[in-house]
This record gives C-alpha cells, structure tokens and sequence, in this order.
C-alpha cells in the first residue's frame, strides 16, 4: 500500500512539474527573444550614430577657402586666444597665409582680427611669416583689420602688416607681458598639509605655488618677461617704423590699450575702416574669400565636451607661462 500511495503522488506532481518546466522555458525564450531584439536595436543605432558621424565629420580637418577663379580679396580671420591647438594657432594662421599668397588671383590678404593676444611665440611665428610672405611676394600687401579688439600678441601680428586699419571704438594695443599664478602658502598651512618638492636644481620649483615667494628669484622672472617685452617693442618698431609715436608718448609701451580713434593719433593704426571697406577702397578687389582654416566639427564637438579643461586648470591653478595679452 506504501509504494502504490507514494507512486500515486509522484504521478500526480508530474503534470505540475512539467508545467513549470514549460513556463521557465518559455520565458527563457521569451527573455532571450527580448535581448535579442534589444541587440538588434542597439547595433542599428550604433550604425545609424557612426554614420551619421562619419557624414558629419567627413569635411577635411583643415577646410578653407578654396580660392576664386577671379581676382579677390584673401581673408583670414584672426579670432580669440593666440595659442597652440586654438583656432588661432601659429599653424593654422600661417597654413591660411601660405594659401593665400599661393593662389594666382589674390590681389591683396586682409587679416580680421578680433583677439585679446595670447602666445608671445605663437604671435612671433605668425609675424614672422608675414614679413616672410611680403618679401616674397612684393605685389601682394597684408592688411591687418581689427574689429572689437587686437590687444597685446594680436597687435603683435598686426604690426606685420603693410596698413592696420581698425574701428573708431576698436580696443588697439596693449603692448606689454603678463605672467600669472597663484600662491597657496597660507591655505597648506591651514589645512595642515604639507608640500614636499624634490629637485635636483636649486631654483628648479621656484614657480611652485605652494612654496613661498624668493626675491632673488622674483627679481629673475622678471628679467624674463622683461626680455619677451624688448622683443615685443622691437617688433612692433620695426613693423610701423615712423608711423610709430613713441618718442612723443613712451606710454605706448606700457600695457595700456587705447580706442581706435586714439590709436590712430598715435600712430598705432594706419586708418578707420571695416574689412569690406578695405578691401573696396584700400586693395581695390570687393570680392573677398574665406581662407581661414576651419576647425573641423569633431575638435568644436570634443572642445564642448571639455578636453582641453584639465590642461586649462593646471595652468590657471598652478603657473601660466608668459603671455602677451
């Protein structure tokens, strides 16, 4: 009677096993058939993103204008800090610069600038190479065009020019050097940290923020910027020549920026006019063509995104080298 009453209850806890069975089956399908449509759906949004990027993104990193079968103006935008991997790099100003000057119909090169200055050898390089370009190319004048404001290294590159014209409330100067940092000293000393620096120079981190200020070496850093704002005035003299008031207000060396309409008393500006102005009455050709290398939409994308804000904050937090501006 024991073994029919206990075959009995197996036989009878069979259908209720294998319903089970069947249900954790079939929502394992049903789990599998949903992952697997997921998938499906990532993969195709996958694909349709890098598509869609490589649409967007497929203009060549270095786009500018390709030229005028006709005469024209060439115009090159000088825009926002001077400094390495910025719109305003020395590479990018002076790839647009060589084009322009390369291509057949350009009758006359206009750089529009609208800066606040930035790496005094950024802005050398770029001088450099006008003065460059124009001894090449004697037919062919470099106009320099300040819009808002060319202060400090963009009047640097300025000074290249044949001719700068500007606005009668443009911003035009700032002939000077500035180098910024901060000290730290007194906060490490309240939280109760420690700053321990390892060297194998005497003077190797006498820019450390945290460390106390030197006068010995106070005093050598500014020979530094002292030397870098002689190469800055010579500079300068040596692009505007006679044009340049200075014997008459030795202030025009000393940082402060002026308006357009002071600017041109001094003999820091050639006249008052807007870049289509210029290239209409001054270079004669109104066409004008864009020869300003473009940054391409994947370094505006990656800038959005802050790439560059680590790089920017050690400078900030810690030392900024020289900087024209």
């Amino acid at each position: 009677m024991w073994g029919e009453r206990k075959t009995s209850s197996v036989s009878e806890s069979d259908p209720k096993s294998w319903k089970l069975l069947e249900k954790t089956l079939l929502a394992s399908v049903h789990e599998q058939r949903r992952s697997r449509r997921w998938g499906i759906f990532f993969k195709l949004l996958t694909f349709i993103y890098l598509f869609g990027a490589l649409a967007l993104f497929s203009p060549l990193i270095s786009n500018q204008g390709s030229g005028s079968s006709s005469p024209h103006t060439a115009v090159i935008e000088v825009r926002g800090m001077i400094a390495d991997k910025e719109a305003a790099s020395a590479d990018n100003i002076v790839g647009s610069l060589r084009a322009a000057f390369k291509d057949p119909n350009t009758k006359g090169v206009i750089l529009r600038i609208n800066s606040p200055g930035g790496s005094p050898v950024q802005s050398g390089y770029v001088y450099d190479e006008i003065r460059r370009l124009r001894g090449e190319n004697p037919n062919i004048k470099v106009y320099a065009v300040i819009s808002d404001l060319g202060a400090s290294g963009a009047y640097y590159i300025a000074s290249a020019a044949d001719q700068i014209y500007a606005d009668k409330a443009s911003l035009v100067g700032s002939i000077g050097v500035t180098a910024a940092s901060f000290g730290f000293v007194d906060t490490m000393e309240k939280l109760g940290v420690e700053r321990r620096v390892y060297t194998s120079g005497e003077h190797k981190a006498f820019l450390d923020p945290f460390q106390p200020q030197k006068d010995e070496e106070t005093r050598f850093w500014k020979t530094v910027l002292d030397t870098t704002h002689k190469q800055f005035i010579d500079s300068v003299k040596k692009g505007r020549g006679d044009r340049l008031k200075d014997a008459e207000h030795p202030e025009l060396f000393s940082g402060l920026i002026w308006s357009g309409e002071q600017a041109l008393s001094l003999g820091l500006i050639d006249g008052l006019g807007s870049t289509s102005y210029v290239a209409r009455e001054v270079i004669g050709q109104e066409e004008m063509v864009d020869f300003t290398v473009q940054e391409s939409p994947l370094d505006r994308f990656t800038k959005k995104l802050g790439a560059s804000v680590a790089e920017h904050l050690a400078l900030w937090m810690g030392f900024q080298g020289p900087t024209l501006r």
